[in-house]
């Protein structure tokens, strides 16, 4: 009996943990569905909690240094305390709504090459190893995000790469402590003047606020330099402009304005292509830690390429 509950501290014999979604796929603002799934192990269990909490990969950027991990942004407890007797099964359904901030990860249908998202499960036991268990999850983008993403395919932009980066940008409200990048190279058309263009949404009930970071080539007599511009869009906004024409003229507006942009953003202080110069002149207190504007305030590390199996690849509107 003793060398049992020895094992059962350790985590042999005790309670599993598997979470089933409804749906995988989901949009930021909706929810996410399904039930956790308890058996009881070979004695009876003391379940302190049952928490379910979304997950993904952040970049973080110090003065000297760079690395990744993955992040908890979002939790919900889906149970209290309860005694689960051997062999018991439980299920306990839920709602997880999905905060609109939420990264996109997938578009039409592919994954975004560089985005990780998952569910992740955590089930607490008294005096006992915690349990845990992850499910992939897809992001999929508004309307409002999709019509914007087809205007910049509709100019011959072509998808390089996502991540999310820790920090906030200056002068924007974000309620998560990191924010999307959406790379592109550049369209023929702007060849001449644009390297590349980082496109981040930053989402509300309301709209959305858009940033562009555009990587401008240097002249005979200047040196390329980052430029920047945030929109405002409103949800309502979907169907009623011609996006093509409305990102165009984004796109040459934050071209044309560098000074008074660069100005209203202080100086930049990143390094770099497309980064450097650039995004870091606008992130105000971008973390060089674990603590301090985490949700759950935890990293996960090298939990996606254990339940995952590494990365996923696939992109949209053009090669790596």
């Amino acid at each position: 009996m003793v060398f049992k509950k020895m094992l059962s501290a350790f985590g042999v014999g005790g309670p599993s943990v598997d979470t089933v979604l409804t749906n995988p796929n989901t949009r930021p603002g909706l929810t996410l569905d399904g039930q956790v799934n308890l058996v009881g192990g070979d004695a009876e269990a003391a379940i302190e909690q049952v928490v379910i909490g979304l997950v993904t990969r952040v970049e973080v950027e110090g003065h000297d240094a760079e690395y990744s991990g993955t992040l908890e942004f979002h939790r919900m407890a889906v149970s209290g305390p309860l005694q689960l007797a051997p062999k018991q099964q439980l299920s306990i359904p839920f709602q997880l709504p999905i905060p609109w901030e939420t990264p996109i990860t997938d578009v039409y249908g592919q994954r975004l090459h560089g985005m990780t998202m998952g569910l992740r499960t955590e089930l607490a036991i008294a005096r006992a190893v915690d349990k845990s268990d992850l499910d992939q999850v897809a992001v999929h983008p508004l309307p409002v995000h999709e019509r914007i993403l087809e205007a910049f395919q509709r100019l011959g932009f072509r998808f390089k790469h996502a991540d999310l980066e820790r920090g906030h940008i200056r002068g924007v409200q974000q309620t998560l402590p990191f924010y999307q990048e959406i790379e592109f190279f550049a369209a023929p058309q702007y060849a001449s003047t644009i390297r590349e263009v980082e496109l981040t949404f930053v989402t509300s009930q309301r709209g959305v606020e858009v940033i562009l970071e555009c990587d401008k080539r240097g002249g005979f007599l200047s040196a390329g330099h980052d430029a920047f511009g945030r929109y405002q869009v409103a949800h309502t906004d979907v169907d009623r402009v011609d996006w093509a024409q409305v990102v165009d003229g984004w796109l040459r507006e934050t071209t044309s304005r560098y000074g008074s942009l660069r100005s209203q953003y202080g100086p930049s202080h990143g390094h770099g292509p497309g980064r450097g110069h650039g995004m870091g002149g606008m992130v105000a207190g971008a973390a060089l830690g674990v603590a301090g504007g985490m949700i759950a305030g935890e990293m996960i590390e090298d939990a996606f390429e254990g339940d995952f199996g590494g990365d996923f690849g696939g992109d949209f509107g053009g090669d790596e």
